[in-house]
């Protein structure tokens, strides 16, 4: 096989990553501006010996993957936000039976309705704690096709190796833009499949965890027995109704994410080590952000840049590590303060912090985010 050169839109090439990485199942319901996507793998699964499903609606689609991620397949769904709103029950049930899949959000302004077709990035806190309950979560951004095939691609790989859903947060700038995709051949993509347990049927427990705090899994219809449910359980997945049972299960949820955030994180830095503010910026936002940093330094400003991968788990500790080297931050985002006040969090009064809002539809003018800076 070799590398190809395609010029698709976001959606196609996320979708292109979810193939890549050996997703072979998909359940959707189509939602404006993500059915792209699944029009892609409605083509394409059949090619690869895959399933797609349209579901009658998003609560089904999230428990249809769920399902096929039980029976060995690595497993994706997409929806924009009130599809997002109504997957959370299933995603929160992901999450503690502790099933591996992928979740793209190809985002638009709300609340409701809102504009279908226009952009925004109102639901990055809703992706943190949209569910109820405590937990951790993995969440994913992109700010370019390209971006959005190999982030994709990530999300599968975390999610198998965390046996957890994972979420892809893009938006409709990013998933409607049609630029050139390198679509890597199969053998030069780093592929993370979920460990598969070696014990025997009398000796397998579903939650069984090894040293890393993640337990092996094995495939329902494979000669197992498999008992998992959203009940607080015990290593066999019967509910045990007890703090005791309650406090074991979740410190596994929780710790087997935050003991690997350093292996989680990823984000470019961009001109920061003499800068002396910096834009933080994901998603679409990045780039006219990227294009003002430059305007910026032909200017004669020192301004560098954090442009976000994972937004969840959120880069604390770079952030506070920043904080004592400069004099501000500055936050564009599609929305009316979601990470800019995770980092107003986490610099804690150690520099200013600016936070530039838009209500959606649209995305930011580079001048808009240069007057700012220059103002700071």
């Amino acid at each position: 096989m070799v590398e190809t050169e395609q010029f698709i839109m976001g959606d196609v090439a996320c979708a292109e990553g979810a193939i890549a990485s050996g997703c072979r199942f998909f359940a959707g319901y189509p939602i404006t501006p993500a059915t792209e996507i699944a029009e892609r793998m409605a083509k394409r699964l059949p090619q690869v010996g895959g399933t797609y499903i349209q579901m009658e609606d998003e609560m089904a689609s999230m428990a249809a993957i769920l399902g096929a991620s039980w029976g060995g397949l690595k497993s994706m769904t997409s929806t924009s936000g009130p599809g997002f709103s109504l997957m959370m029950e299933n995603i929160g049930l992901g999450i503690i039976m502790e099933v591996p899949c992928v979740v793209v959000n190809v985002q638009r302004a709300g609340p409701s309705t809102g504009l279908p077709t226009l952009c925004a990035q109102g639901d990055v806190m809703q992706a943190r704690w949209g569910s109820h309950g405590h937990y951790e979560i993995i969440a994913l951004s992109a700010s370019s096709p390209q971006e959005l095939f190999d982030v994709t691609i990530k999300a599968f790989n975390l999610s198998e190796r965390y046996r957890i859903p994972v979420l892809v947060l893009t938006d409709e700038v990013v998933g409607h833009m049609t630029e050139k995709v390198i679509i890597q051949p199969s053998d030069r993509i780093e592929i993370y499949s979920r460990k598969i347990s070696n014990l025997s049927p009398q000796e397998y427990l579903p939650y069984l965890p090894d040293e890393d705090m993640v337990a092996p899994m094995v495939g329902v219809g494979e000669g197992y027995n498999i008992h998992s449910t959203g009940l607080t359980h015990d290593e066999r997945g019967y509910p045990v109704i007890t703090a005791a049972v309650q406090k074991e299960m979740m410190d596994r949820l929780i710790y087997k994410i935050r003991n690997n955030v350093d292996n989680i994180l990823e984000y470019e830095e961009i001109e920061t080590a003499d800068a002396e503010m910096i834009l933080i910026a994901y998603g679409i936002s990045a780039r006219p952000a990227l294009k003002a940093l430059e305007m910026a330094r032909e200017k004669g400003v020192k301004c560098g840049m954090l442009k976000l991968i994972t937004i969840w788990p959120f880069p604390e500790k770079k952030i506070k590590e920043l904080a004592s080297q400069v004099k501000g931050f500055i936050v564009p985002e599609i929305n009316y303060g979601q990470v800019y006040l995770e980092v107003e969090r986490c610099v804690a009064g150690k520099a200013k912090t600016v936070l530039i809002s838009h209500a959606g539809g649209s995305i930011f003018h580079p001048d808009k985010i240069l007057e700012v800076i220059t103002k700071l």
